[in-house]
């Protein structure tokens, strides 16, 4: 049997299992990678290729790097490689009604949401951040729209209290390309009949923003902890601290009214936190001890057990209250 030509698209790790799934199959022949463009990394910007530019280089496969996909010259010179599918895995960029329409069988995609919940650029850490009992993957023939495309198969997997978004991302990344090689051959085989989506069951999964990562205290700590484990590892949920000396040690909290001994708030990063029932002004430090720094939400209390100043490294609450003195009463930005 001949193997099928395929041209895999694809930019960042989740996309390299996918990929690195495929070569690995005899049934299939991946003729051509395309991903983005080097970019810039680390302190010095050095241009860094992509992970699937890494695997497509040592496999010896060519590579394509578009600025833009829509350009007639790159769509002329992926025609080249007469491709019987395009399998797509979070490639970063919106392919035009040309490149959907070149291959026979089309282009088939891997998102990893259950569709049609959580179209969009971040499925992952949205359904962790809604309190989500479970997440999945969806490989969906691909259309002009947003992740709009027929459904032809899905798998799903839970969202437990243990998992944050890299848990969560690296599970997805091994249950896609799975489910990327067993669906191909039965859906060019005319053995899955493709789904339409219920448009209206869709909701959108938007770009996270390192903004997003920033502690709204008046939320419910539940919340705020669910979008803690969906933001873990980027951007990270962070908070500010109120009335601390720039070059740390320990605080004078002043009167009801007054102005603490600062410069400017502390950065906190916090990468692990519990929920608990205590209550209290939102924002306002309940306790500090070694056991965490419990702080009030709008909802019950978030216990910090672990958290990382600003270029500091990453300690337990004892650890840092050891070196960074805390007490009831202190508080975190929107605290008033």
């Amino acid at each position: 049997m001949t193997p099928l030509r395929i041209i895999f698209m694809g930019t960042p790790d989740l996309a390299a299992v996918s990929l690195t799934a495929l070569l690995r199959e005899t049934k299939f022949q991946v003729v051509a990678v395309v991903t983005q463009p080097d970019r810039p990394k680390g302190r010095d910007l050095k241009l860094t290729p992509s992970p699937v530019k890494e695997i497509a280089l040592r496999a010896g496969l060519p590579v394509l790097q578009p600025q833009k996909a829509r350009e007639e010259t790159f769509v002329a010179e992926l025609k080249t490689f007469q491709p019987d599918l395009i399998a797509v895995a979070a490639f970063g960029q919106i392919l035009p009604k040309s490149i959907l329409d070149l291959p026979p069988h089309g282009c088939l995609n891997v998102h990893t949401s259950l569709l049609p919940k959580y179209r969009g650029a971040a499925p992952i850490q949205w359904a962790i951040a809604n309190g989500d009992a479970e997440t999945g993957v969806t490989i969906m023939k691909m259309d002009v729209g947003m992740d709009t495309g027929d459904i032809l198969t899905q798998r799903t997997t839970p969202i437990s209290a243990a998992d944050n978004g890299q848990t969560v991302h690296d599970r997805l990344a091994q249950i896609g390309s799975e489910l990327l090689v067993q669906t191909i051959p039965d859906y060019v085989a005319g053995k899955i009949p493709p789904r339409k989506q219920d448009a209206a069951l869709a909701t959108h999964a938007a770009k996270i923003k390192k903004t997003d990562g920033q502690i709204d205290w008046r939320l419910p700590a539940t919340t705020i902890w669910n979008r803690l484990r969906a933001f873990t590892p980027w951007p990270g949920a962070f908070t500010f601290l109120l009335g601390v000396p720039p070059s740390g040690g320990s605080v004078v909290v002043p009167p009801e009214g007054g102005t603490p001994n600062a410069t400017r708030p502390q950065l906190l990063k916090i990468w692990e936190a519990q929920v608990t029932a205590a209550t209290g002004e939102p924002g306002r430090i309940l306790s500090a001890d070694k056991s965490g720094i419990l702080v009030a939400c709008g909802a019950g209390a978030l216990r910090i057990l672990i958290l990382q100043r600003e270029a500091g490294r990453r300690m337990n609450a004892g650890e840092f209250l050891a070196g960074h003195p805390l007490s009831a009463g202190q508080g975190f930005t929107g605290f008033q």
